[in-house]
């Protein structure tokens, strides 16, 4: 019995001493850099996508934006690599990218073979079609024998599959490796139908020469919660890019935004706030931060609802409603532990 209890001991200490070689690779080599190198989408307007001036900007970008403003206070210290679907895991893998925030599905093999963790969602989507007006389709079950445009690389392809399948419909795939060649080839009639996320399909509607001609069919054949990942291997990493996005939606509950985040600051008495703010509390310890690290996210990059209204909700081209990703107490699903 103590023979076992020897082993089982020594074993014990080489998995700790193991998880104690590879804890804080990720985060020791970001703050020698002085910046996150962030992969993103190669150009998914709301997403991620450059502005005329040159500067990132989406939904997916302000994930990254976050973490860089809880690290260093400087939500511009990021770099960011586009990456196609089919590049996407690899870079990470590799470490060309510190995390990958680029409309990514959590799925149970994602999550458990490829040495990643997903630190969150950050928008809850789900696939759907986008066709032709002309085409004179109502229903996804009326394409029977279509031609589909598809990003390669992505859960679409096996979304589609499965669909076809349990209907008994037959359909013909065309495969790009870029989401903009498949709205340029579905634009220029090479497939009846364009699938992908719902939210995706928003996005690529508006770059059509004639969006008005286009719309989205109403059935959704999938859930697609989407966000940020990171390698396995390293808690403190990781718990930074989980926790900024998780400020970001208890901001919003919190009704703590970018315009009155200093006042909050300084007067709120709400023990929600002040924690949040880190006026009291655990602060930024737990996570290795500045006390003053979720202020800096909220000062600098806006809580959840500032984030998605400003780049695919009412006040931007795509005008997406909340829908899932309204808050929990507010009819959607949209929920992030408590900061305390």
């Amino acid at each position: 019995m103590n023979k076992i209890f020897t082993l089982t001991s020594a074993a014990a200490l080489m998995v700790t001493a193991s998880a104690t070689a590879f804890a804080g690779a990720t985060l020791d080599a970001v703050k020698s850099k002085g910046f996150v190198q962030c992969g993103v989408n190669t150009g998914v307007p709301g997403f991620a996508g450059t502005d005329n001036s040159g500067t990132w900007t989406g939904l997916d970008v302000d994930v990254c934006r976050a973490v860089a403003a809880a690290l260093f206070g400087d939500a511009d210290k990021v770099k960011y690599t586009p990456l196609t679907a089919k590049e996407r895991f690899t870079a990470l893998q590799s470490g060309e990218i510190d995390i990958l925030s680029r409309n990514t599905t959590w799925t149970l093999t994602r999550d458990s073979s490829l040495g990643l963790n997903f630190a969150g969602v950050n928008y809850y989507d789900g696939q759907g079609f986008l066709v032709k007006k002309n085409l004179g389709v109502k229903s996804a079950t009326e394409l029977d024998g279509a031609s589909f445009c598809i990003q390669a690389g992505t859960t679409t392809e096996l979304n589609l599959t499965d669909y076809f399948r349990a209907n008994n419909m037959s359909y013909t795939p065309i495969t790009f490796d870029k989401s903009s060649e498949t709205a340029a080839a579905f634009d220029a009639g090479r497939c009846d139908a364009l699938t992908s996320d719902q939210s995706q399909l928003y996005a690529l509607r508006i770059q059509l020469k004639n969006p008005d001609g286009a719309m989205v069919l109403p059935e959704i054949i999938s859930k697609e919660p989407l966000g940020p990942v990171v390698r396995q291997g390293d808690d403190e990493w990781f718990n930074i890019v989980r926790w900024s996005l998780y400020a970001m939606l208890n901001a919003e509950e919190l009704n703590v935004s970018s315009s009155n985040v200093d006042q909050l600051a300084a007067n709120s008495k709400d023990p929600n706030i002040r924690r949040l703010l880190g006026q009291e509390g655990i602060k930024g310890q737990g996570l290795g931060l500045s006390d003053t690290w979720a202020a800096n996210i909220i000062k600098q990059v806006g809580n959840y609802g500032e984030s998605f209204e400003r780049n695919v909700g009412s006040g931007s081209p795509l005008k997406i409603s909340r829908g899932l990703n309204q808050l929990w107490n507010k009819g959607g699903i949209q929920y992030a532990p408590p900061i305390r």
